[in-house]
């Protein structure tokens, strides 16, 4: 079952679709197409909240609908849950 959905291959979070648990895998649906890719929860993330795709240095910029939304203020591994306590916004 596809747990999570992120718009384009590339993307560095995917949203989650249900609430995820730490150690659940999820399935990750692309809506630009692109094959489903598979991960491992780190922590729980709840519904409509983003998990990392891909590990994300400190200081990188995120990228979301293939734009940026913002900057990690932490190194962010795949799989954890991203959100105001590790990433700024660039608005």
């Amino acid at each position: 079952m596809r747990k999570a959905v992120a718009h384009r291959l590339g993307d560095h979070v995917a949203v989650a679709v249900a609430d995820l648990r730490p150690g659940e895998g999820v399935e990750v649906a692309f809506l630009d197409g692109s094959p489903p890719v598979r991960l491992e929860a780190r922590e729980a993330v709840p519904l409509g909240h983003k998990i990392a795709l891909t590990d994300v240095a400190e200081g990188q910029v995120v990228r979301e609908y293939g734009e940026p939304i913002g900057r990690a203020t932490r190194p962010i591994p795949a799989g954890a849950h991203v959100h105001t306590h590790n990433l700024r916004s660039l608005r």
